[in-house]
């Protein structure tokens, strides 16, 4: 059973943290300052209702009767109040009521036994918190929008980094190892982005050294062979005829291919290969070249075009596609020229699962029933050989109705993208100037 993975980039993770901690600090500050402005509010209104008592106290003790709406013995006095008044002190008190405006109240005792009482509602604190609140919950839904804009900033300047520095390192594992990770990600401020790129490419630059190192000893070692291997190939020669030397010969020659295909392969990995190249008539090419090859493959020019192109690489490619579909796959093989595009189809298993995922690979070849023998090596040249032309190469298995599929059952074809503008002696494109 797949687990359900839910993808969100690196800005609205920060985002998002950052909203929810200015949401968590705003929310808490909102009630601390509510808290602490309404028993602020509530402990002046005690001072003022106790200064009106003593004030109201004072004229009665000149008057002897209760002023500002003072009262005498108040019925309604509060439980707890009365009890202070029992014990002969002068208090205030905070009556919460069912509307949310509390009750103030205030009293003394008096020489004669008696109590002077003083209330009334405290109508200000509920308009002045209301106002309170509002104000708070502004200033939160605006630290939490702030925040978010700030995570947006931070998390977006991050996440392109990041994104360069991923494109980059997608470039490198293309081949390109001239993409230096540290110089796409750029910036002025330095943070764990840079760390990551400068570790990226030291680990480029190593995987380079070793490839290179690779290249070399079996460049070198495929060299070495020649010469023995062309002598051996030249004694072979001088053996009587006969069935045993018939094998040695086939077995020699067999050796030599192999070291002059590892010898061509070291030299398109070195990358110095560089096209000739002529104007050819791609279609009439084709099919010149594939007659002499192999006279009973199918040729279909659907349109002819004229391209420039190494016509010596242009063959290599061809009889190594060629020579695959006859090794490797089944009967009738078909070769159709479209334009810039030469497809070449047979109709056998098709290419393994491994081949059309990674591509051709040397010393492997895949599946049994299509390439189990062999060094794996003739797809690898003709994949080089396009590169070098500027070309693209790319495998796909039919299915038996003839559209595209993966079941293998319909054949393999091979297609050879021809660039419309070939590269230049150094390898790169020419620069297209266009009108005006």
């Amino acid at each position: 059973m797949k687990r359900l993975t839910l993808r969100t980039g690196v800005r609205w993770k920060i985002s998002i943290a950052i909203a929810a901690v200015g949401a968590l600090v705003a929310v808490a500050l909102s009630l601390v300052v509510h808290n602490s402005a309404r028993v602020s509010m509530l402990d002046n209104s005690r001072e003022v209702q106790m200064e009106r008592l003593l004030f109201a106290e004072r004229m009665y003790e000149s008057t002897k009767e209760p002023r500002l709406g003072t009262k005498l013995n108040d019925p309604t006095l509060p439980r707890d109040l009365r009890a202070k008044m029992n014990q002969g002190r002068r208090a205030t008190h905070v009556q919460e009521t069912a509307s949310g405006v509390p009750d103030v109240w205030a009293a003394v005792p008096l020489s004669n036994g008696t109590v002077l009482s003083l209330h009334s509602k405290f109508a200000d604190s509920t308009t002045i918190m209301k106002d309170l609140d509002r104000s708070l919950i502004i200033g939160s839904v605006s630290v939490v929008f702030g925040g978010c804009a700030l995570g947006v900033l931070i998390g977006g300047q991050l996440s392109r980094r990041l994104r360069r520095a991923a494109a980059a390192a997608g470039r490198v594992a293309q081949g390109n190892t001239e993409v230096r990770v540290g110089d796409a990600v750029g910036g002025v401020v330095r943070d764990e982005t840079d760390d990551l790129a400068r570790a990226v490419d030291a680990l480029t630059d190593a995987l380079n050294e070793r490839i290179e190192a690779e290249r070399r000893v079996t460049a070198d070692i495929a060299h070495e062979l020649r010469t023995p291997v062309t002598g051996l190939l030249t004694a072979a020669e001088l053996l009587p005829p006969g069935r045993p030397t018939e094998l040695v010969r086939d077995r020699a020659q067999a050796m030599r291919t192999l070291v002059e295909d590892v010898l061509e392969v070291a030299r398109l990995d070195s990358a110095s290969e560089r096209a000739e190249l002529q104007e050819i008539a791609l279609g009439e090419f084709v099919a010149r070249r594939v007659g002499v090859l192999n006279p009973a493959i199918k040729i279909k020019v659907v349109h002819d075009s004229w391209v420039s192109t190494d016509p010596r690489r242009l063959e290599r490619i061809l009889g190594n596609l060629l020579a695959n579909a006859a090794k490797h796959g089944g009967t009738p093989v078909e070769v159709t020229v479209e334009g810039r595009v030469v497809r070449v189809r047979d109709h056998g298993p098709g290419f393994p699962d491994a081949l059309l995922r990674e591509g051709p690979s040397r010393f492997r070849t895949g599946a049994t029933d299509r390439a189990g023998h062999g060094h794996g090596l003739g797809l690898t040249i003709a994949a080089g050989q396009a590169r070098v032309l500027g070309a693209r190469l790319t495998f796909r298995n039919a299915s038996p109705e003839g559209i595209e599929g993966r079941d293998g059952s319909g054949g393999a074809i091979a297609v050879l993208w021809l660039p419309e503008h070939a590269p230049t002696t150094t390898g790169s494109f020419p620069i297209l100037r266009l009108p005006g």
